[in-house]
């Protein structure tokens, strides 16, 4: 891009930029010219008018425009000054804002916080400014307000103000008014009131009386930048003065003439405050607007008038004008002027808002405004005034300069608008551009150099060349060249010929057009000696900024320096020198600067070259600033002179002058002024007027010039010039009623003020301004009087002034002559019938003046009639003529007109006479409608009498009355229709009519009758009485209203009732009335919020309608109990028996009444379980002490809240320990002789420790000697000490005390003991009891002393004891017993003999062990719920916490329920209806969980859908069916939908047509073909299951008819079949008896074979116990706290068709401990199986003990091939069975398991599995044992005896067969006889089909019986085999209809488990279940690898006689023998 150096701004860093511009190498084109998207600036957001803002808040000012690039954003003032950061006060923020923060009182400062700001955008395209920003920043200052006394008569309104200080008047405002009788008067719409309080905030009372003087009134306003409100500071009152007299209205002098301001849309008041007395009445006016005319103001809904005030709402700009409000009464009358300009926002729009102008076409910009009122209209462009006032602005010739931001400025007062456009220059308006231009060149000298610019632009720019700021021309060696292309662009080249090295520099190409310029440089070098052209001698102006370059050529150049004198520059701050040659000396000065230059140029060898600049310095003249006097008159002579001080000579000087237009005197334009010259000096010239005229206005200009440029001065010259008649005004006279105009006219400078005045009285001399009045007008000196009356005739005087000389004036005269008139033309006169009258007329006018009398237009003559009589009076102004009249009759009521002449004219004026008297009777009185308490009546209007009927009365009476009892309504005279209110209903009226004017009263009208109509009951119900009943109901007690109000008979009441303190609708319910006289009504609402108020209604209601509701009455629901408990509970410790329990109340909406107390429940925390031993304390505070505890005791707590309704929720149990206390004594202590020196003291630890116990004490003393009390300390764990060094046979004294940390406790007992040598056998220890935990060691001591050394022996319960593994003696003679179960409870006595004595001691050991498994019963069902009676077991020794209830639906999953142990039964709610259920519990002790209870199988009440009838269902047409599905019976359970399937008869396929119908529809299958028979089934589904129903019918035909039934054979339906079997049983029963006879002798061969053949074809499947083993990581916490190790999930069924499959898995093993991950490839060598060598070697798992003991963790694997098994169904595999496809449900798949093959041993007694004895070789495989079947009891528990399978066994997930796979593996390995019989099957079917719980006998018969087997209702299957879960989240029900998916090939190989928890997303038929199981460590499983924990062969049978192991002793003996672990079987 060119640089283009801006002229104002020359600083050096711009000029250093330019320099590199210049220096820079590289092809620098001008710029391209504007792009279409590139534009001026427009604002976004623009600031507004004003910006007040508190000191304390500060203020934001934003400004934001847009355009491209985008512009700047500079704060500017008013006078176009920018506006820079004040420190704390003003800043100007990154973003473009102003911003004021908030300051301090003292940092005001007025030209910061009180300023004209605006906000200026600017961009390359040009600038614009904001609208005015008032910015007001207001200092927080106290302010008072006051109301002031007003002073009023007593009716007229009074109008108090609120008095607001000045400097806070703009942003304080009235919000309402105060009486000190607690009044509150607030703005609003309500005019009616007596207190109004007006838009402006005055407080208007109207007819004020006597108790508005006792009042004081008080004003609140608001401040609306600190929103603070304050009350007046004084109170003002209004003084009343009662009227003495009539007053005429009286106007303060200051309120006649206002002037009020209100903006669009809010409301204004204008006050017309005039007072008086008789009350005055007041009418406003408005004036037309520019004329003296006026109208009245029309009041409606937006304009009111109240009293004197006119309220005008929602202002509109056409109210603004001048209102006159006029005051009359009776005494005289008054006029306020009040100028109304209602202010509108401004706006400014400029059209159009952009274009586009070819070069030297006119543009145009209108300047559309809106608002009011606008002041004046401007234009700025780019920033600056452009001094046009006008709404166009038309430019005639678009140049250059012209483009840029237009902007039309409106204004008035207030505020400003602004409005902006952009001027664009066209297409012929292309500035210049370089396309294509040379680069810089390094060369030798010698060749020529050829250099080529192309530019382009429009109009066509021609190109120059310059070579170092120089213009090149042609010679013999340059040569340019240009030619224009048929584009349009101009090529030029510049040729050298033979290039020299002084040739080389800055070659610039300057392409011009008068559009712009472009231009691009670049450096030729070629190579040389350094050398510098020549340079011309450079003129500059002193004050600019000198910049050179030095030419130098030659290359390379070393350095370019510049000398002067021989001294290198620079040499002061103003010169810059740069490397490239470029010399700047800034603000040149001749003295200083004016000199000769040297530019030296070096190269690297040290060749230089010089070249010199001569510099002049010019100087510009200078003028001396010049002025006329002030006040120049016309005539005086005028001397100016322009002096030249400095500037260089010679120095030219001239002046100017510009006439400015005259309007004083037109003529005066034409004469040429005179006026000379003359040069006084060579630095003086003066200007000569001799005689100033008004010619000579304008503006004088001085001119001096020189060779450095032109300078001048301007003055502006006025010529004053006194007034002259233009127009002299002469007498006058006028036609009376004309309108006047009298003209006076004058000129002058400044112009003449014409005025006009009138002369006081009859004569001239003294004048006064004349009165503003509607007539008389002065418009531009013409003198106006319209409608001109004798009151106008007189002397009037002009005048004419503009301060120049005495100004003019004239005297004129004013006559009007008069026509006679009658000032008042229609009147009317009223008199009574039967008096005299006077009629009187009066004329004014010239005399003399006649009148004459005329009758309705007739000529009246007194002497035809003797009642008339005229008489004449001749007055000052006129004549009064009177008409009298004896004796008025009515005939004379007429027209009497008088008629007036004289000379001038005539006029008549008539009066009305009106002969009055009283009215005729009303007639036709009819009834034109009634209702029950009002009657509308008409009548005819009688005659009036001449007089207005001031009212008819209507009196009324009931019929039994007579009229003296009579009731009136009065209607007014002008209306002849009535109603008649306040009547009775269902009554009987007699009605007639009176009229009434002001002569008196008329005859009744004859009467007429009438019965009013019924109505709603008008009373309301008495004595409502609402009391509590509980805590929801409420009883209401009424009696029925006044029978006076029934209005009818009443047929009932509506109660309504709501929560108190709401907007709520009332509920109402309707009772029946009771006909018992006085019997009172009553109703309970119930279902209501506990100690909740409600508030009651009633209402009566007849066959009409409902009467008034009665009054709310309200009453509160009785309190319940707190429905949570107390919050934030704490304890604190306060000593060892008290602690300090406080907490916060409830939360009040919880509370549910009054609280009246707290309970603390408390009791010690081991005791916590049993509520007898709780302690309660009560208290009405939120913390209390609790006393007399146990010391060094933990305890636990909880608090609840009590109210009247009982006890709340408890809180969480808070637990404290008490503080620990010295300890109470040992509570037993024993001395036992050891020998003749020693002594054993034993001792037993104190009952109450109070703490821990540190140490004992053992006190020792001689007896009988004053020894010493000796002491040994024992250790706390000690319970005995030997004391030695004894005397022999001394007796001693022992005592023991016990210590803890606080200190030492009581001393036991004292006990005497002596030495001896005979030691007989003794105990030391005591007799106790022992609490041992289920499981843990106990230990039970039994210290002995003697000598010889005793023999201690123990019994068991009575039973010597003999050591066993579990039990033995230790050597200090105490009995270990090891893992206690509860047998071992009992007592246990120890006995010590020796040869001198025996002793013994019996201890008691108590086991605290879970609880047994409770027992659970049915107690009820529905269809939702079951309840269950919980009982524990009576063997529980441990006291019973409480149970835990655990319940699942058969394809759900397990939930639980916590029941406390005093609930005797539980209710499982929210339960499927119809659907199966298992429920077992566990109880639960301080110890954990115990065993689980028996299972309970039962199901809810309600059944599968039932069928509906064929002709209710199904409704058939030609090519349609429609279902109707109401007929179908739910069965109990609601229906959920139904499954629409169809098909052809003949056609295999079912269509589905829809599967998610709704029940409550109809249903139409559509697009069936007419006389076809059909197939329809439908299948119903409710949450009990699912009923299929097929239906054939056949459409009908076109035509509606039907077809012939169907020749196939009958399907005969299940009934029909049974029938036949039925009705030929003499075939069946045979056959039947045969099969069965075949079958179980089949079955008894088989048996019979497997038994015998226990080693044939044997092939063993092991289960690998090692790694496979894999830990559930899903629940960490039973995973280390139980140490469970869960079994691995059990992968994905197989895929029809995929390539892995069950056998894969089984098969893929090759024996051995191998990676469980391993994924049999098909590729790979087929031979898999090896043949069966010697018995191998089990792999055994290890053991479990309790818990999920026995179960192998792994993978199924064949480790073992045998012949002829390549084709087999594998064991332990799962296979779908693909052909029950079609008929199964949605998974399309059923899952069949086979089962290991029967090996021949013996099945135990009672079960129907096997068990195989430890280090069997193996087992037999036998082909006939192998079978498919169902899977039936996935986790049978049960022994035969109905025994628990483990001790301590977590609760099992009983899971439908889509759940836990973990449990699989205790299922997957249960060994099956060949009857399917599960190993350990029990009593009863636990688990046996989904559908329906069959009989024991019938477990497996879904196999057999049916399609689908009898169980299955419908299709067979469970809902498992297309279940799938991811991860936890499982879908209920049946899932998708598709198998799942294989296991991926690529598992991790890096698991230890085949199929990880954790890892494994894909889902076997279930995933594993989470263990729901109970507390403690009871359920863990405790892995003992210890063989002594193992029962060997031989204890097991033991164990089998005595019926003493259980299951799971069996499975575990079965896993050490083999491996294996009893499987069960997976139903289908």
């Amino acid at each position: 891009m060119a640089y283009m150096m801006p002229n104002e701004r020359l600083k050096w860093l711009t000029l250093c930029a330019a320099v590199v511009v210049l220096a820079s190498v590289g092809n620098t084109l001008a710029a391209n010219p504007a792009d279409s998207d590139q534009k001026g600036p427009v604002f976004l957001k623009e600031p507004t008018n004003r910006i007040d803002f508190s000191n304390s808040t500060g203020a934001e000012i934003e400004c934001k425009s847009s355009g491209n690039p985008m512009p700047e954003i500079i704060w500017i003032r008013s006078d176009g000054t920018a506006v820079g950061d004040v420190p704390g006060l003003r800043q100007i923020s990154s973003d473009g804002k102003l911003v004021f923060p908030p300051f301090r009182a003292e940092d005001y400062r007025q030209e910061v916080h009180a300023q004209v700001y605006a906000c200026l955008a600017r961009n390359q395209f040009g600038s614009i400014i904001s609208r005015d920003v008032h910015v007001r920043a207001v200092v927080t200052q106290y302010y008072d307000t006051d109301v002031n006394k007003a002073y009023v008569i007593r009716g007229n309104a009074a109008v108090l103000k609120c008095e607001i200080p000045s400097f806070v008047a703009d942003f304080v405002s009235v919000v309402s008014w105060h009486t000190d009788q607690n009044e509150d008067f607030l703005p609003g719409s309500e005019y009616d009131g007596k207190y109004l309080v007006l838009p402006s905030g005055e407080l208007h009372i109207r007819e004020v009386g006597p108790e508005d003087g006792y009042k004081s009134y008080q004003c609140r306003t608001k401040h609306r930048l600190t929103g603070e409100t304050r009350l007046s500071a004084t109170k003002g009152r209004l003084v009343i003065t009662e009227p003495v007299g009539s007053v005429a209205p009286k106007v303060d002098t200051r309120d006649e003439f206002t002037f009020a301001r209100t903006q669009l849309g809010s409301s204004k008041a204008l006050i017309c405050p005039a007072q008086s007395y008789p009350m005055p009445t007041f009418r406003w006016y408005k004036f037309i607007e520019g004329t003296t005319r006026k109208q009245a103001v029309v009041l409606n809904d937006r304009v009111k008038q109240v009293s004197g005030t006119l309220i005008i709402k929602d202002a509109v700009v056409e109210d603004s004008g001048k209102y006159l409000c006029v005051v009359n009464n009776s005494v005289g009358g008054e006029s306020v002027e009040t100028v109304l300009t209602v202010t509108a926002p401004l706006s400014a729009k400029i059209d159009p808002p952009t274009q586009t102008i070819d070069f030297g076409r006119p543009a145009v910009f209108t300047c559309q405004y809106t608002g009011n009122p606008i002041k004046t209209v401007s234009w700025m462009k780019d920033g600056k005034a452009m001094g046009h006032s006008e709404p166009v602005l038309r430019i005639e010739s678009v140049k250059k300069e012209d483009k840029g931001m237009y902007q039309c400025f409106v204004r008035n007062d207030q505020e400003s608008a602004e409005a902006s456009a952009e001027l664009k220059l066209g297409g012929r308006f292309d500035p210049p551009v370089i396309r294509q231009a040379f680069q810089e060149e390094t060369m030798e000298p010698g060749p020529s150099v050829f250099l080529k610019c192309v530019a382009g632009g429009n109009p066509t720019p021609e190109i120059s060349w310059e070579l170092d700021g120089k213009k090149i021309a042609n010679n013999d060696r340059f040569q340019v060249g240009q030619y224009v292309t048929v584009n349009g662009d101009v090529v030029s080249y510049l040729n050298i010929t033979s290039v020299h090295a002084n040739d080389g520099g800055l070659y610039k190409c300057i392409a011009k057009s008068k559009v712009g310029v472009a231009e691009h440089s670049a450096k030729l070098n070629v190579y040389g000696l350094p050398y510098i052209r020549q340079m011309e001698k450079k003129a500059i102006v002193a004050g600019e900024t000198l910049m050179v370059t030095c030419p130098v050529a030659g290359y390379p150049i070393d350095s370019i320096v510049w000398e002067r004198d021989n001294r290198a520059l620079p040499i002061n701050r103003k010169q810059k020198v740069f490397p490239n040659g470029t010399l700047i000396i800034e603000n040149v000065e001749r003295n200083s600067d004016q000199a000769t230059y040297t530019c030296v140029a070096k190269n690297q060898e040290g060749y230089s070259a010089r070249g010199s600049l001569e510099v002049q310095v010019m100087v510009l003249p200078q003028i001396v600033p010049f002025a006329f006097e002030d006040n120049i008159n016309t005539g005086d002579s005028i001397d100016l002179f322009c002096q030249i001080p400095k500037g260089d000579r010679p120095v030219k000087v001239y002046w100017s002058f510009e006439r400015r237009a005259s309007n004083t005197d037109p003529s005066s334009d034409e004469l040429q002024p005179q006026m000379r010259t003359n040069r006084i000096s060579s630095k003086t010239s003066m200007l000569s007027i001799q005689s100033a005229s008004p010619a000579h206005t304008g503006t004088y200009t001085c001119i001096a010039s020189n060779a450095a440029g032109t300078t001048s001065y301007s003055v502006n010259l006025t010529v004053n010039v006194p007034p002259r008649w233009i127009l002299e005004p002469t007498d006058k006279a006028f036609a009376q009623g004309s309108d006047a105009k009298v003209e006076c006219k004058a000129d002058g400078f400044p112009k003449p003020q014409v005025t006009w005045k009138k002369a006081v009285g009859d004569t001239p001399g003294e004048y006064k301004d004349l009165k503003k009045s509607d007539n008389i007008r002065v418009e531009e000196g013409t003198l106006h009087i319209d409608n001109i009356q004798k009151t106008n005739e007189g002397y009037y005087l002009c005048e004419a002034i503009n301060g120049i000389g005495s100004g003019l004036s004239a005297v004129i005269m004013v006559s009007v002559q008069a026509p006679p008139e009658f000032t008042e033309k229609l009147r009317n006169q009223t008199a009574r019938r039967g008096e005299p009258a006077v009629l009187q007329c009066e004329a004014k006018g010239e005399k003399p003046i006649g009148i004459l009398w005329n009758m309705n237009n007739m000529r009246l003559d007194p002497k035809n009639d003797n009642r008339y009589t005229i008489r004449e009076e001749i007055l000052s102004a006129g004549v009064m003529s009177s008409l009298s009249i004896k004796r008025t009759e009515r005939s004379d009521s007429a027209l009497f007109t008088c008629v007036a002449t004289n000379a001038f004219g005539s006029d008549d004026a008539s009066i009305n006479m009106i002969v009055q008297e009283v009215p005729e009777m009303p007639y036709a009185l009819k009834v034109l409608d009634k209702s029950g308490r009002s009657v509308q009546l008409s009548w005819a209007q009688p005659y009036d009498g001449n007089s207005p009927l001031n009212r008819y009365i209507i009196e009324f009476k009931r019929s039994r009355a007579s009229w003296d009892e009579i009731d009136r309504v009065m209607v007014p005279g002008h209306t002849t229709e009535a109603q008649v209110q306040k009547l009775s209903p269902a009554t009987t009226y007699n009605i007639r009519i009176v009229a009434e004017n002001e002569i008196g009263s008329s005859q009744s009208s004859e009467a007429v009758t009438i019965i009013t109509a019924e109505e709603a009951p008008s009373g309301k119900p008495q004595n409502i009485k609402v009391d509590p009943v509980n805590q929801t109901t409420l009883r209401v007690t009424w009696k029925p209203p006044a029978r006076s109000d029934w209005n009818g008979e009443i047929l009932g009441y509506y109660v309504g009732y709501k929560l108190s303190n709401t907007n709520s609708s009332y509920i109402f319910e309707t009772i029946n009335f009771i006909t018992e006289e006085g019997k009172e009504h009553n109703l309970e609402l119930n279902n209501l919020r506990v100690y909740t108020q409600y508030s009651v209604v009633i209402q009566a209601f007849n066959k009409i309608g409902a009467g008034p509701l009665s009054d709310e009455e309200k009453q509160f629901t009785a309190e319940g109990t707190p429905s949570q408990p107390p919050s934030d509970t704490a304890c604190t410790t306060l000593t060892s028996q008290t602690i300090r329990v406080s907490w916060v109340s409830p939360p009040l909406e919880s509370a549910n009444g009054v609280i009246k107390t707290y309970k603390v429940v408390y009791a010690p925390s081991d005791e916590w379980y049993d509520e007898t031993k709780r302690h309660y304390k009560k208290t009405a505070s939120s913390d209390t002490v609790l006393h007399g505890l146990k010391k060094y005791t933990n305890y636990t707590m909880q608090v609840l809240a009590t109210t009247a309704g009982g006890d709340g929720v408890r809180s969480v149990p808070i637990h404290c320990q008490t503080e620990p206390d010295v300890p109470e004594a040992p509570t037993d202590v024993k001395a036992l002789v050891m020998g003749n020196a020693a002594i054993l003291v034993s001792w037993r630890p104190p009952a109450q420790p109070n703490g821990i116990i540190t140490q004992y004490t053992v006190y020792s003393k001689a007896e009988g000697a004053e020894t010493e009390t000796k002491t040994q300390k024992v250790p706390h764990y000690q319970m005995s000490f030997e004391a030695t060094e004894l005397e022999k046979n001394k007796p001693y004294e022992f005592w023991v005390t016990a210590s803890t940390t606080i200190g030492e406790g009581q001393q036991s007992k004292s006990i005497v003991a002596m030495p001896s040598d005979q030691v007989p056998a003794k105990i030391a220890s005591f007799d106790d009891t022992f609490t041992a935990t289920f499981k843990e060691d106990a230990k039970m001591p039994c210290l002995a002393v003697g000598a010889p050394q005793p023999e201690i022996t123990w019994k068991i319960k009575g039973v010597e004891f003999s050591a066993n593994d579990r039990m033995r003696l230790l050597p200090d003679g105490s009995l270990l017993i090891k893992s206690v179960n509860r047998q071992d409870a009992g007592d246990y006595s120890c006995h010590a003999e020796n040869s001198i004595a025996k002793d013994s001691i019996t201890h008691k050991l108590i086991v605290l062990a879970p609880p047994q498994s409770p027992h659970v019963t049915l107690s009820a069902t529905t269809t939702d719920a079951l309840t269950v009676r919980l009982k524990p077991h009576e063997g529980d020794t441990a006291p019973l916490h409480g149970y835990t209830l655990h319940y699942k639906p058969e394809f759900g999953e397990w939930e639980t329920a916590e029941v406390s142990v005093d609930s005797q039964k539980h209710n499982i709610e929210n339960l499927l209806c119809g659907s199966r259920y298992q429920v077992y519990a566990t109880g639960f002790n301080n110890i954990g969980a115990g065993e689980a209870s028996d299972i309970l199988n039962t199901r809810t009440k309600g059944q599968k859908p039932k069928l509906p009838e064929k002709p209710r269902f199904i409704e058939v047409s030609s090519n349609s069916v429609s279902l109707h599905f109401k007929a179908w019976k739910d069965g109990g359970c609601p229906m959920s939908h139904f499954v629409v399937e169809s098909k052809k008869r003949d056609q295999l396929e079912w269509n589905q047509i829809s599967n998610n119908v709704k029940p409550d529809n109809n249903y139409v299958v559509l697009d069936l073909e007419p006389a076809t028979w059909y197939n329809l089934r439908i299948t119903a589904h409710n949450s009990a299951g699912f009923t299929v129903a097929e239906y054939d019918f056949a459409t009908l035909t076109v035509t509606g008819g039907t077809i012939a039934p169907s020749r196939d054979l009958p399907e005969l339906s299940a009934e029909d079949t049974i029938r036949i079997i039925l009705s030929n049983l003499n075939l069946v029963v045979p056959v039947v008896a045969a099969l069965l006879v075949i079958i179980i002798a089949i079955i008894v061969i088989c048996i019979l074979r497997s038994k015998g053949n226990h080693h044939k074809d044997d092939v063993v499947y092991n289960q690998t116990m090692g790694p496979g083993a894999t830990l559930d990581k899903r629940r960490p916490d039973l995973r280390d706290e139980l140490g469970y190790i869960a079994p691995p999930n059990r992968k994905l069924p197989p895929v029809p068709g995929s390539n892995y499959n069950t056998c894969d898995r089984i098969k893929r093993g090759r024996g051995g401990l191998r990676s469980n991950h391993s994924t049999w490839d098909p590729r790979r060598n087929p031979n898999l199986y090896e043949e069966l060598k010697a018995p191998p070697v089990p792999m055994h798992g290890n053991a479990n003990i309790y818990g999920h003991g026995g179960h192998a963790h792994g993978n199924v694997e064949c480790h073992y091939r045998h012949p002829g098994m390549e084709d087999e169904i594998c064991p332990y595999a799962t296979f779908h069975l693909l052909g029950f496809r079609e008929e199964m449900d949605p998974t399309k798949a059923m899952n069949f398991q086979t089962f290991p093959h029967q090996n021949g041993h013996t099945p135990v007694p009672g079960h129907a599995g096997t068990m195989l004895p430890p280090g069997h070789p193996g087992h037999v495989h036998s082909r006939s044992g192998s079978q498919s079947m169902p899977r039936a009891n996935r986790y049978q528990r049960k022994n035969s005896q109905g025994g628990q399978s483990s001790i301590y066994t977590p609760a099992p997930e009983y899971d439908d067969p889509a759940n836990c796979a973990e449990e699989d593996q205790y299922r997957r390995y249960t060994r099956v006889n060949s009857q399917g019989g599960s190993l350990y099957s029990g009593p009863g079917p636990e688990y046996d089909d989904p559908a329906n719980c069959a009989p024991e006998e019938d477990q497996y018969g879904s196999q057999y019986g049916g399609p689908y087997g009898q169980p299955y209702d419908h299709y067979g299957s469970r809902g498992s085999m297309g279940r799938r879960s991811i991860g936890s989240a499982r879908n209920p029900g049946n899932g998708s209809p598709e198998p799942p998916p294989p296991p991926p090939r690529n598992h991790d190989m890096s698991n230890s488990s085949f199929n990880d928890s954790k890892e494994s997303n894909e889902i076997s038929e279930a995933e594993c279940d989470r263990d729901h199981g109970p507390r403690g460590n009871y359920g863990a499983v405790k892995r003992s690898p210890q063989p002594k924990d193992q029962r060997t062969t031989e204890e097991m049978r033991k164990l089998i006689e005595r019926n003493e192991a259980g299951p799971k002793q069996l499975q575990l003996q079965q896993t050490n023998g083999a491996g294996f672990t009893a499987y069960d079987t997976m139903a289908v």
